[in-house]
Parts: C-alpha cells; sequence; structure tokens
C-alpha cells in the first residue's frame, strides 16, 4: 500500500508542477487553486509513505517520478525539446527509480 501511495504523490507531483504552467505565476485563479489542492494531495501521500517506506528512497523515488513524469509532460504538450540527449537522461532517471524500487526493503 505505501507504494501505491508514493506513485499516486508522484502522479500528483506531475500535476502540480504542470498546473504552475497554467496557473502563470499564480496569477490566475482556478490553475493556481488546482495546483495547491494537487501539490497538499501530493504531500500527503508522500508523508503516508514514508511511515512506512524508507525516506530516502521514497523522497528520491517521488522525485524521479516527478521530474521524468514533468518533463515528459513538457514534450507532449507544451512541445519542449525532445533531443535524444535529453530523451536518454529522463530514461536515466526512469532507471534509477526502477533499481531503488527492487533494491529496497519494505512491503
Amino acid at each position: 500500500m505505501a507504494w501505491i501511495c508514493l506513485l499516486v504523490a508522484a502522479l500528483f507531483e506531475i500535476a502540480w508542477a504542470v498546473g504552475m504552467k497554467y496557473s502563470y505565476g499564480f496569477t490566475r485563479l482556478w490553475p493556481t487553486v488546482y495546483t495547491f489542492a494537487a501539490s497538499l494531495v501530493s504531500f500527503v501521500l508522500l508523508a503516508q509513505a514514508v511511515k512506512t517506506l524508507p525516506v530516502g528512497t521514497s523522497y528520491a523515488v517521488w522525485t524521479g517520478i516527478g521530474a521524468a513524469g514533468t518533463a515528459a509532460m513538457g514534450i507532449l504538450w507544451f512541445g519542449e525539446s525532445a533531443s535524444p540527449a535529453r530523451l536518454i537522461c529522463i530514461a536515466l532517471i526512469v532507471a534509477g527509480v526502477v533499481g531503488l524500487k527492487l533494491n529496497s526493503p519494505g512491503p
């Protein structure tokens, strides 16, 4: 269950990071509300996950999924660069997250 909380927390991290783009520096009300709500859910779920999982692993997985997912959303939704070097770097982040999961104690 802790890993599911962590995964959902990371997905909400992607949501709030993308929400910041739509909020235009927190100048648009509803995207700002959405961004803060998503960040709150993300933090609460991360806090639940670290009750069971190692904090270092949890935080690294949370930020890794968030970073890779946000970069992917930037490519898909905002037309950001999808250069081979950038894609390789994103793949390395994903490989690190998978490695942490496979080498982590816990449920």
